[in-house]
């Protein structure tokens, strides 16, 4: 079973039916998706996530975090650094932009 997948169906307020036209597979298959423990394949579960703009770990409700995973680089962070970025995490979109710009104005001035 595709544990979110009803509950993001119903929120994006689409049918089984209009959900499976989208992703070209059957209304049928949809509905064992949600009820039944019937797994679909790995490129349906992409379609489904990029659909509905979340991730496959999401869908299949092996985490709560909703939004779909960016392509991060792998980084060998020490502990100062990993703070900085934790606490950057939880700052809104504005403040983020703030500290970007405080980023690239000591950036120029070093140059």
């Amino acid at each position: 079973m595709v544990k979110n997948l009803k509950k993001l169906r119903m929120e994006k307020k689409v049918s089984q039916q209009q959900l499976a036209s989208i992703i070209g597979i059957s209304q049928q298959s949809i509905n064992k998706y949600e009820n039944h423990n019937i797994e679909p394949e790995i490129s349906i579960l992409i379609a489904l996530s990029d659909y509905f703009q979340t991730s496959v770990d999401y869908l299949v409700g092996h985490t709560e975090i909703r939004h779909a995973i960016e392509p991060t680089s792998p980084f060998d962070l020490n502990e100062e650094e990993a703070h900085l970025l934790e606490g950057y995490r939880t700052l809104s979109k504005k403040e983020k932009e703030s500290i970007l710009l405080i980023i690239e104005n000591y950036r120029s001035h070093t140059s």
